[in-house]
């Protein structure tokens, strides 16, 4: 009986201490919200690289059906819009190589801009300008990985970082 009581004690404590502290059980995710369109991203004028925009719709289309209960559908039965821009893809040296100087790791960054509308209101969602996202990789031997290795990567983090994006806002505590 004594332990009952402890154990009893002990999940009071438990559920009191943890009450206040940002926990829930109810969905991240916007209850009026269940379906989105994401029409095909485009590129800025200054994109050269290719394909990017279909990699990157796709990635995006993957992961709000994965890590989301939103349904991707089309555009006549969508309550809202994911569109977007990749603005610019830049690149930097991060390290060279003392004995040659050419580059030993490179960064890939992306840089974004998209809006999630609510199509039933026109409002808008969420808007992020000049939204950065980036990668490294090692052009060098025995790695020799390319440009693609980098942008695969930066597209699915693109994708993961969007979705978050898409969770509803904190209830703001009174108390705190």
């Amino acid at each position: 009986m004594r332990m009952l009581s402890i154990v009893l004690a002990a999940l009071l404590m438990a559920a009191a201490l943890t009450a206040g502290c940002g926990y829930t059980t109810q969905s991240q995710y916007r209850p009026d919200v269940a379906t989105v369109t994401v029409p095909m991203w485009t590129r800025g004028p200054n994109v050269y690289r290719r394909d990017l925009e279909f990699d990157l719709t796709e990635a995006l289309v993957k992961r709000i059906e994965l890590d989301t209960p939103y349904k991707v559908v089309a555009k006549q039965r969508a309550d809202t819009e994911l569109r977007g821009r990749i603005n610019r893809i830049e690149q930097r040296v991060l390290s060279r190589n003392s004995d040659t100087g050419r580059a030993r790791e490179l960064e890939v960054t992306f840089v974004i801009e998209y809006t999630w509308k609510d199509l039933r209101s026109g409002k808008d969602l969420v808007t992020r300008k000049d939204f950065r996202v980036a990668a490294s990789y090692i052009p060098e031997s025995p790695l020799a990985e390319d440009f693609s290795v980098a942008s695969g990567d930066v597209v699915n983090r693109l994708a993961k970082r969007i979705v978050e994006t898409m969770e509803a806002d904190w209830p703001q505590d009174e108390g705190i």
